[in-house]
């Protein structure tokens, strides 16, 4: 149910009108990332909090996207948003 709306104080012989919008808060990262250290050839787990669930979260290293692969793994859990690094070399830094 939502509080948008047209409101009215009737009072017989007048009436008062209020248009009522209801913005969504935006949502925010309410726990940021780590900063993680790894030995070569383990996987590394990164994970924010998020203030809302099923939020479209993209993951980006040095500015370029980062999909689904053998390499990575994107998923949530609720208001978590993860990414795992398999496999981690050098070059993950």
């Amino acid at each position: 149910k939502t509080d948008a709306g047209l409101y009215t104080c009737d009072i017989g012989t007048d009436v008062a009108k209020s248009k009522v919008s209801v913005q969504e808060k935006p949502t925010e990262v309410t726990k940021q990332l780590e900063d993680k250290t790894s030995a070569a050839g383990q996987d590394i787990s990164l994970s924010c909090e998020l203030s809302k669930p099923d939020v479209n979260v993209r993951w980006y290293k040095d500015g370029k996207a980062i999909r689904k692969s053998q390499k990575y793994d994107l998923h949530q859990e609720g208001t978590r948003a993860i990414l795992i690094i398999h496999d981690s070399t050098v070059k993950d830094s």
